[in-house]
């Protein structure tokens, strides 16, 4: 019951922000997509075997055979008639699902084929799509993808689920949010409830980013290490890595320039000027109320024996960035501890934070 209650919940307070974020749209953009059922996508695929000359009886058969498989999916068993009737479709697709495959870097001819039935086409696009994305391979998975209508598939809710899955993925908030509205609203009635619930958690998972956050970053290093799994370490991984490093410095400078001190500044360990009043509403001649001056130092941004100034080392940071999911649980603590030693409490806590996105980056994901 909790369950459904939070599923609840979560669903109104999605649809409200997509609808927010689509400028709250007066009308429905498209119509109630439909999804083929059974009977309906078995005359369609068989109306194209007959067009492409394949009709004899061993493989009208094994056609039956793979539609008294009621048990599987309508686009599973759309998926093996296209193979069916077209060789270069099925090695196409037994390429897509072959994890030790190298993931593909152009889209295959076939797709923009006009020569060939729209219906083909269309749904050998979605199947082959949604192998790439249980690959991780969004890029080519989205290209493909927008070659098409979901309205074109047998299965108009997998088509927007899997496309919102690759822009969702690739950080494509704008796209994402589309997609994920239209298969909250127009593919109701057609999908699944483990679409629409991972679709409504990408939603509200949208709605927290921030730009040039420690979350963003995390983000980013997330998509890049994705890629390098893949083999994709060209010119765009390259790319993508220099902003993060780029990132990386600007949030590091303005850690570096939060921790300079002003003279007269409360905490600087000058003497402040008569009059003066400390945040706390102390005079600042003196401690703060309430704190024992031989442990201010131990709260300030200097640590207890005064071996730290307090600002980030930006070399060691960027290395312990690149050596973290090598390192040891305890190594990766200690070495947090060594480099966030004397820090402002606020900015420790940050940095610490961004640690912790690496350590478990499926918090960034969806």
């Amino acid at each position: 019951m909790k369950r459904i209650v939070l599923f609840a919940f979560v669903l109104t307070f999605s649809l409200s922000v997509s609808g927010a974020a689509l400028g709250q749209r007066k009308a429905v953009d498209f119509g109630a997509l439909e999804a083929l059922n059974a009977e309906a996508a078995q005359g369609k695929v068989t109306a194209w075997l007959k067009d492409v000359g394949k009709s004899d009886a061993a493989t009208q058969g094994a056609l039956a055979a793979i539609w008294k498989q009621s048990e599987r999916s309508i686009l599973d068993r759309v998926a093996d008639s296209l193979a069916l009737g077209d060789p270069v479709a099925a090695k196409l697709l037994n390429d897509a699902r072959d994890a030790n495959a190298p993931a593909p870097i152009v889209l295959p001819a076939v797709f923009k084929n006009d020569k060939q039935a729209a219906f083909f086409r269309a749904n050998l696009g979605l199947i082959y799509a949604r192998a790439l994305t249980n690959r991780r391979v969004y890029e080519e998975a989205l290209d493909t993808l927008k070659l098409f209508g979901a309205e074109q598939t047998a299965d108009p809710a997998a088509y927007l689920f899997h496309r919102a899955v690759c822009e969702h993925a690739m950080l494509r908030k704008p796209e994402a949010t589309k997609s994920i509205v239209r298969l909250l609203e127009e593919g109701e009635a057609i999908s699944p409830d483990r679409y629409k619930t991972v679709a409504t958690l990408m939603l509200l998972d949208m709605h927290t980013w921030k730009d040039k956050d420690l979350g963003d970053i995390a983000r980013k290093m997330d998509n890049v290490e994705r890629r390098l799994d893949i083999a994709r370490g060209g010119p765009e991984t390259q790319r993508q890595q220099r902003d993060i490093l780029n990132r990386l410095d600007e949030m590091i400078k303005k850690l570096e320039n939060q921790n300079k001190k002003k003279p007269g500044d409360p905490g600087d360990g000058q003497p402040g000027q008569p009059g003066d009043q400390c945040p706390d509403g102390s005079s600042g001649n003196g401690p703060p109320n309430g704190v024992n001056p031989s442990n201010q130092g131990a709260n300030d941004s200097a640590n207890a024996n005064g071996s730290s100034t307090g600002v980030v080392d930006t070399a060691k940071f960027k290395k312990l960035v690149s050596d973290w999911g090598r390192l040891p649980p305890r190594e990766q603590q200690q070495a947090l501890q060594q480099l966030t030693q004397g820090m402002n409490p606020s900015h420790r806590t940050a940095i610490e934070n961004y640690f912790r996105n690496l350590s478990n980056p499926a918090l960034n994901r969806k």
